[in-house]
C-alpha cells in the first residue's frame, strides 16, 4: 500500500486480523508458561488445582479466558511476595509496586522487567521532534513504592537523558483530602511545585517531562505567579496520565498554558491511561478537529483492555457505548484474567497504529466514584 494513500477499510481489517492472531498466541504461549510445573509461580499452580479446567490443554484462544473465574484483586494485598514470582524467572532482581494503600494493606505486584519493556514500547511512540534523544526530563508525580517514577527514569535513560525527580507521597495526598485539611493540602501541593521549579531555576536543561493534569495545572499557575510562561521552561513533550485527563482539560491546557497546538507552540503533550497491573496505554494523537478528544489504546497483546457489560463481564459492550474496564495481562511476569477496574469509558473502534478496541471518557466507574478519592491524579 502506497503510504501517502489514507487506508481503507479492508486494509485495517486486515490489521485487526493480524492482531488477533498474535493475541490468541500470545495468549496460548503465556498461560502455557503461568501453568507448567516448570515455569509457572505458586499463586497460579496452586489456584489450577480449584479450576474446573486445565488451562494447558483448554485456553487456546484468548476467548477462552473467560473460562476463568473473574480475578479479585483482594489476592494482591499481603505477602509472600514470592507465591507470584515465576519459576522460570527464579533467581532474578524483584521489585515490588504497590498501590496507594488507602483501604488497608496495599495492593502489590511483582516485577522484573516488565516496567521496562512497558516504557520502551511507549518510548518507540513518543514523536522525536519534541521528545528528542538524549533530553533530560523532569518526573513531577508519585514517588515511592511506585511504578510511575522508575518507569519514567527508565524511559528517559533508555532516549539517552537524565530524569530529575519530586518527593510526592500521594498516600498523604489522599489522608489529607479524606480529613478535609485543604489548607494542608494546598501547602503540600505548593511544597510539590516549589521542588519542580527549583529543578527549572538549576540549569538542567530539561526538555521533556511526566505530570500529572492537576500538577501541571498547578506548575503552570505557579509560573504565572512568577510571571513566566510555561513555554519558558523549555519543555517541548509532556507525557501526562490520570483521571482529570479530560477534552475541555485539554483543550484549556493546550490554548491558555501552551501558547497553542504542538504546530504553533512546539510543545506536544500525550495523554496515558495506566496503572501497575495494566501498563501503559497510549493515545491516539490528539486533535482540535476532534474537539480533543481522548482515545486509549492498551499494549497488546501485553495486556488487553475490553469495554463490558457491569451486570454481565463477559459481554462486551457495542461500539460507542459505556462499559466497565475489563483488564488482562499477559506477560511471562504476571498474568490476570479479567480483573474489573475502577473504570469506564466508551468503547472505541481500532485505527491504523493500533488495530484493536480503545477506550475513551475514562473516568471512575459510576458505582464505585463516590468511593473513589482521586487526589494527585
Amino acid at each position: 500500500m502506497n503510504c501517502a494513500e489514507p487506508m481503507t477499510q479492508t486494509d485495517l481489517n486486515v490489521l485487526e486480523t493480524k492482531a488477533r492472531e498474535t493475541l490468541d498466541a500470545h495468549t496460548h504461549e503465556i498461560v502455557q508458561w503461568h501453568f507448567h510445573e516448570s515455569t509457572g509461580c505458586p499463586f497460579w499452580l496452586e489456584k489450577k488445582s480449584e479450576l474446573k479446567f486445565d488451562p494447558l490443554t483448554e485456553i487456546r484462544v484468548f476467548d477462552d479466558l473467560k473460562k476463568f473465574p473473574l480475578f479479585e484483586d483482594e489476592c494482591l494485598r499481603g505477602g509472600p511476595m514470592t507465591r507470584w514470582v515465576p519459576q522460570g524467572l527464579a533467581g532474578k532482581p524483584v521489585y515490588v509496586f504497590e498501590t496507594g494503600g488507602t483501604t488497608g494493606i496495599p495492593k502489590s505486584r511483582m516485577v522484573i522487567d516488565d516496567f521496562r519493556t512497558d516504557y520502551e514500547m511507549f518510548s518507540d511512540t513518543l514523536p522525536e521532534q519534541y521528545f528528542p534523544l538524549g533530553a533530560n526530563w523532569l518526573m513531577l508525580g508519585p514517588s515511592g513504592p511506585r511504578r510511575l517514577r522508575l518507569a519514567v527514569e527508565h524511559l528517559c535513560q533508555y532516549r539517552g537523558g537524565t530524569c530529575f525527580c519530586v518527593d510526592l507521597d500521594p498516600r498523604w495526598v489522599v489522608k489529607l483530602i479524606k480529613k478535609g485539611w485543604m489548607d494542608h493540602l494546598e501547602a503540600y501541593k505548593q511544597h510539590c511545585i516549589d521542588q519542580a521549579l527549583t529543578v527549572f531555576s538549576a540549569g538542567h536543561d530539561i526538555k521533556c517531562m511526566f505530570a500529572t493534569p492537576k500538577l501541571l495545572e498547578s506548575l503552570c499557575n505557579a509560573l504565572e505567579e512568577q510571571g513566566k510562561t510555561f513555554p519558558e521552561t523549555g519543555i517541548t513533550g509532556i507525557f501526562s496520565g490520570g483521571t482529570e485527563f479530560t477534552p475541555q482539560w485539554t483543550r484549556f491546557c493546550i490554548e491558555e498554558f501552551f501558547g497553542g497546538p504542538p504546530e504553533e507552540s512546539g510543545i506536544y503533550m500525550t495523554p496515558t491511561y495506566g496503572n501497575t497491573l495494566m501498563g501503559l496505554a497510549c493515545s491516539k494523537p490528539v486533535t482540535a478537529d476532534e474537539n480533543y478528544k481522548i482515545t486509549y489504546y492498551a499494549p497488546q497483546p501485553r495486556a488487553v483492555v475490553e469495554l463490558v457489560d457491569p451486570d454481565d463481564p463477559q459481554t462486551v459492550v457495542g461500539y460507542g457505548e459505556t462499559g466497565r474496564a475489563k483488564l488482562t495481562t499477559l506477560t511471562r511476569e504476571f498474568f490476570v484474567p479479567g480483573f474489573l477496574e475502577r473504570d469506564e469509558g466508551e468503547r472505541e473502534k481500532p485505527f491504523e497504529k493500533f488495530p484493536w478496541d480503545g477506550i475513551s471518557g475514562v473516568r471512575p466507574f459510576s458505582r464505585l466514584a463516590a468511593q473513589t478519592t482521586v487526589g494527585v491524579y
